[in-house]
């Protein structure tokens, strides 16, 4: 009499899933709220069971192998249809997050983010709303959405390596700075520099106000902006006011302006200019998520926005 196959680990399956999302053990072991060796065990273990290898590793890249190709769609029915059982088994209520994303932040990567958390948790409706990350944060305030993603300028408090250096100093642990940081500060998701972005052989012309292309007031950007050039004493003139980054990358690419954007946002072909310009530079700036969430399910869900930011931006 042959004997039943051994069941999969739902719990590998879960870190198989994620590291191949997010291209990262450790980004995987902080939303399963584990360590980087416990991930790598569950895929091991996977990778036995299976008879097969599933994820090609290198110092520097993680991707599927072709068997891994093969076997991801599989193992996310297997994932939606645990999450189904138990929301009939408990007879669950639509779990809805509301969740509040700069535009500056967002820019080309929102597709991939929003695929991502799709991927990760398929029985969650998703409610977003982009704006000017001012907004943003003043939604978040009010409490009109669980979550925000915004920018904070840089300087403004004191960031991530003054709180761990003091923390270290009084020997708490990497969890607890981290959770100290999380409850003052939001998470910090990322530091980026901006910069004066232009199409490749645009010209300023002598004499001219520099012509910029931005978003409306109050845009936060626009103000660093326009402030750092009037410090300077650099005169500027707006031709071009956008509704959105992409608009504003689009008269960027047309050879209409220039204009303060930060790296990862700007559009594919353009050049910085500001040192060639002799522009001011800018400050860096900060990005955090913010929540008010304490459920686990939330927590782990929000983890994941994190991480699919990260992966997805970077």
């Amino acid at each position: 009499m042959s004997t039943l196959p051994r069941p999969l680990d739902l719990d590998s399956i879960q870190a198989f899933v994620l590291v191949a999302d997010l291209g990262s053990f450790t980004r995987a072991a902080e939303i399963m709220d584990t360590s980087q060796a416990a991930i790598s065990l569950k895929l091991k273990r996977l990778e036995e069971r299976l008879g097969y290898r599933l994820l090609e590793r290198t110092p520097r890249v993680v991707r599927l192998s072709a068997r891994g190709d093969s076997f991801i769609g599989a193992a996310r029915q297997l994932l939606l249809a645990h999450e189904q059982a138990l929301a009939g088994a408990a007879d669950a209520p639509e779990r809805r997050l509301k969740l509040a994303i700069s535009d500056h932040v967002a820019g080309p990567n929102l597709p991939a983010l929003l695929a991502r958390l799709a991927a990760y948790d398929p029985l969650l409706v998703i409610e977003v709303r982009i704006g000017a990350s001012r907004d943003v944060l003043a939604w978040f305030e009010r409490g009109e959405v669980d979550a925000a993603i915004g920018r904070r300028e840089g300087g403004r408090r004191e960031g991530r390596e003054g709180l761990a250096g003091r923390d270290e100093r009084a020997g708490r642990s990497k969890r607890e700075m981290r959770d100290r940081y999380d409850r003052d500060d939001g998470q910090l998701l990322a530091e980026e520099r901006l910069g004066w972005f232009a199409a490749p052989g645009w010209q300023h012309r002598e004499g001219q106000p520099l012509r910029l292309a931005t978003l409306a007031a109050p845009c936060g950007i626009r103000a660093i902006a326009t402030e750092a050039l009037d410090a300077a004493g650099i005169a500027w003139t707006e031709v071009f006011v956008g509704g959105g980054v992409m608009a504003v990358g689009a008269a960027v690419s047309a050879g209409l302006a220039v204009a303060a954007l930060a790296h990862r946002v700007a559009p594919p072909g353009a050049v910085e200019v500001g040192e060639r310009l002799g522009l001011p530079v800018l400050p860096i700036a900060q990005v955090v998520l913010l929540t008010r969430l304490s459920d686990p399910r939330s927590r782990e869900t929000l983890r994941a926005v994190s991480s699919a930011f990260m992966s997805s931006a970077y």
